[in-house]
């Protein structure tokens, strides 16, 4: 059956996320004057990384809603536990203001998204909130590229659960079969669109992942260059992988 759509997730697949946090958090510690309670820079950026990954999990999990994961991100980072909401949000929308500054698309997401405009609609699923995601792509200039997008906070179910990828194929009216997903994360993106029956699509941009990281039925690629060729049905580039 052809591919119809393509799903996109959006941190660290479209947008250079992991870059963004790291600049932003790294002005925001010195300018908030951390720098002495982390030593280094990249010891708080670092922290920050741990502590997103801790309270996301909580959120997944549907034990905070998606405010108070920030909250308690803040919180955990700065090992005050008894600090306000208001508090915590202030500090947050300062950070903001540096990890802002940094977004950027992945040089390689124009070019793809240019060349199957008239072959593929587009779509995003993402494992954030809306009022976030809507507001990123706007930003970043390719909110109309795409007809829809779904995210965990407002869905109530996060990849890599089936029912995320089914309700955005439920979105765009078309079966698992028809559908691309492209994202970053081997199992949470990867290997949950496999399971939902997408054409999964992981990009190992870094290459840091072992032949074993790889689960049977993902195509991995290193560029979005690969993805037209892959979605045409020339398989020389991004191949399922046979290892895991």
């Amino acid at each position: 059956m052809p591919i119809k759509a393509v799903v996109w997730d959006v941190d660290d697949t479209l947008f250079q996320y992991t870059a963004a946090e790291q600049a932003g958090m790294r002005g925001h510690v010195i300018a908030e004057g951390l720098l002495d309670a982390y030593e280094t820079v990249e010891l708080a950026v670092a922290r920050w990384r741990e502590a997103t990954f801790e309270q996301w999990g909580r959120f997944a999990a549907g034990e905070v809603d998606f405010e108070g994961q920030r909250r308690d991100r803040v919180r955990v980072f700065l090992g005050e536990p008894s600090l306000t909401d208001a508090e915590a949000d202030a500090w947050f929308q300062r950070y903001l203001t540096h990890y802002e500054a940094a977004w950027t698309l992945f040089p390689d997401v124009l070019p793809v998204l240019d060349t199957l405009a008239a072959s593929h609609r587009h779509a995003v699923l993402s494992n954030s909130s809306l009022l976030v995601q809507d507001r990123k792509l706007r930003m970043l200039g390719v909110r109309d590229r795409f007809e829809a997008v779904l995210c965990a906070a407002e869905l109530g179910v996060a990849k890599p659960d089936a029912r995320a990828f089914n309700a955005i194929c439920a979105e765009l009216a078309l079966s698992p079969a028809e559908v691309a997903y492209v994202g970053d994360h081997p199992r949470i993106d990867g290997q949950g669109a496999a399971d939902a029956g997408l054409l999964s699509v992981w990009i190992d941009r870094d290459g840091l992942h072992t032949d074993g990281d790889v689960a049977a039925g993902l195509h991995r690629i290193a560029s979005l260059d690969e993805l037209p060729a892959l979605l045409h049905g020339d398989t020389r580039f991004g191949a399922p992988s046979t290892f895991g």
